[in-house]
């Protein structure tokens, strides 16, 4: 199981250097306005704060969440290994509509660092890691505050996943978060993974830059596609993936694009954080954290 969960990020290809086109482009789109605002090239034209609500374009909203209901405290993200990877999956100990709607990696998988030879590795751990609540200022939030025991031992990584949208071809999927506590060696992959293909919005180390991936079905170069220079601040970010198309926006401004070997299987959206491929590794008793202001999810060209 811990080597089925390890297998999630082959990064070991070299990076595609995004074309002059594609760079302007982005530019163009992302222009700000004489007020400040990007303009919005996404479909749902998301560059305000609020959890944008209804369908966009050919996108028809399924999840639309922004925590502000119900807590869920620490350690009710557990006994996860129910019909794992499908979408029966789910956590026993969650009630309600978070044992409806949200699934976690088991307690107990490895985390991609574990093939990588890396001095510091990470274990999955849902139950000491994901608490939903409000912040300081009332916002509702879900929180993911990862850990390494000051024994020096496996770093706590924690992986969520939307149950609406588990084993779904195509769609819009988009958050809005901000790492309120960075340390090295902790990091962000949200991914969609399966049969050879995988796209990655955000990833990056949380003391680093946010940034995309697409690697592309058949194998070859990876495109990469900067996006941000700091977690610490808000960011919306959105992935719309429709046939032979994935695009990535940050803020509203798309960031990429690529047509190449795009996926055309239903994959799932997976939340993973998990401790560094690259650079420092976390020391013994440091933490961090990511907080998720909003979640929203859209199925592709269902009505």
């Amino acid at each position: 199981m811990g080597a089925h969960a390890a297998r999630r990020h082959p990064h070991g290809r070299r990076i595609l250097v995004v074309s002059v086109a594609l760079m302007i482009a982005g530019v163009l789109l992302g222009f700000p306005r004489a007020d400040g605002a990007p303009v919005a090239a996404d479909a749902c034209r998301t560059v305000s704060a609020a959890l944008p609500r209804g369908d966009c374009g050919p996108f028809w909203q399924v999840l639309a969440e922004d925590f502000n209901g119900d807590r869920v405290p620490l350690g009710a993200f557990s006994d996860c290994a129910h019909n794992i990877e499908t979408s029966g999956a789910h956590c026993a100990g969650l009630s309600g509509k978070y044992r409806d709607n949200w699934w976690a990696y088991p307690t107990g998988w490895l985390d991609t660092a574990n093939s990588r030879g890396r001095d510091v590795v990470g274990v999955y751990h849902p139950e000491d890691t994901v608490s939903v609540g409000p912040a300081e200022n009332g916002d509702g939030r879900m929180s993911i505050r990862m850990w390494r025991p000051a024994d020096g031992g496996p770093v706590h990584a924690s992986a969520v996943v939307p149950r609406a949208v588990m084993d779904m071809k195509y769609g819009k999927y988009s958050a809005r978060i901000k790492v309120v506590k960075p340390a090295p060696g902790y990091k962000s992959a949200w991914l969609h993974y399966g049969g050879g293909c995988e796209m990655d919005h955000p990833e990056g180390n949380w003391t680093g830059d946010l940034t995309a991936f697409h690697h592309p079905c058949g194998g070859g170069e990876q495109g990469y596609f900067p996006g941000a220079d700091d977690w610490t601040e808000w960011h919306t970010v959105s992935t719309e993936w429709t046939p032979g198309n994935v695009r990535f926006f940050v803020d509203g401004r798309q960031i990429g694009h690529d047509t190449r070997e795009v996926p055309s299987r239903p994959l799932s959206w997976v939340l993973q954080n998990e401790s560094a491929l690259e650079g420092p590794g976390a020391a013994p008793g440091s933490s961090a954290q990511l907080d998720i202001t909003w979640v929203a999810a859209y199925a592709y060209d269902w009505k």
